[in-house]
């Protein structure tokens, strides 16, 4: 047998697949003898058909998983880092505390998905579709969420420090005690948005649509609130330590000395052109 013969051992194993009356994927890697949890490193498994697969902790670290099928697959707990997981279909799989960290999932259907305590710092998450994920407590630094479609999602506790939020729809969302330090929400809409003792450090909140939102609580030291829309936003007890506003929509002359008193800056005080607005109903 020559050095580039296979041992008929494994032409069997291969010949067994072949003919096998089954297309799921545990099956045939049990044919294979291989351990997915271990022997799927680097494996390119694009477009395959890993429907309600039991792959928890599975060791997937740069696996190329384009467009595959992983429908209700249970990744709990799962190693993905680096994987590429563009366009591939995970709604409603289980990825609780998986470590998804660098992955590539533009345009990935994550809807539905249970991504609790999930590491997703600097994946690219750009079109992915994460209505109605939930991401409790998932650590989502410097990702990528541009274009992404976020209806419904639960970001609460969520680590979004850093990342670029900007033009995003988030409204309705619950971001109760997330970490937005640094985040980028330049022109995001926040309506109705849920941002109860969230931590807004030095975020860019300019010309994002925060009415209605809830910021009981928030933490908005050094945050850049010029040109929001602050309509029947709710602020009591956040911190605006140094929070810069100016050409608001919704706020009061009251709200407006109660938001000085509490050490915010307005750029548009007297002295500058006073321009914030205040909606009247007609």
């Amino acid at each position: 047998m020559t050095e580039n013969q296979l041992p008929r051992e494994l032409e069997a194993q291969i010949q067994n697949v072949i003919d096998a009356d089954t297309d799921d994927f545990m099956t045939l890697a049990g044919m294979l003898d291989l351990d997915p949890r271990q022997d799927l490193v680097g494996a390119d498994l694009s477009r395959a058909d890993l429907s309600e697969a039991i792959l928890s902790g599975a060791n997937l670290s740069e696996a190329i998983l384009i467009e595959a099928d992983l429908i209700e697959a249970d990744l709990w707990g799962a190693f993905l880092w680096g994987a590429d997981l563009s366009g591939a279909d995970l709604s409603e799989a289980i990825l609780i505390g998986a470590n998804l960290s660098e992955a590539i999932l533009i345009e990935a259907d994550l809807s539905r998905a249970n991504l609790i305590g999930a590491n997703l710092s600097q994946a690219n998450l750009s079109q992915a579709n994460l209505s109605r994920a939930n991401l409790s407590r998932a650590n989502l630094s410097q990702a990528n969420l541009s274009q992404a479609i976020l209806i419904g999602v639960n970001l609460s506790g969520v680590n979004l420090s850093g990342v670029n939020l900007s033009g995003v729809n988030l409204s309705g969302v619950n971001l109760s005690g997330a970490d937005l330090s640094g985040a980028n929400l330049s022109g995001a809409n926040l309506i109705g948005a849920d941002l109860i003792g969230a931590n807004l450090i030095e975020a860019n909140l300019s010309r994002a649509n925060l009415s209605r939102a809830n910021l009981i609580g928030a933490n908005l030291i050094g945050a850049n609130l010029i040109g929001a829309d602050l309509s029947r936003a709710t602020l009591s007890r956040a911190n605006v330590e140094n929070a810069q506003f100016g050409d608001n929509t919704g706020v009061s002359e009251e709200m407006r000395a109660d938001l000085t008193r509490r050490g915010a800056i307005f750029n548009d005080s007297p002295g500058s052109g006073n321009r914030t607005r205040i909606l009247v109903p007609r």
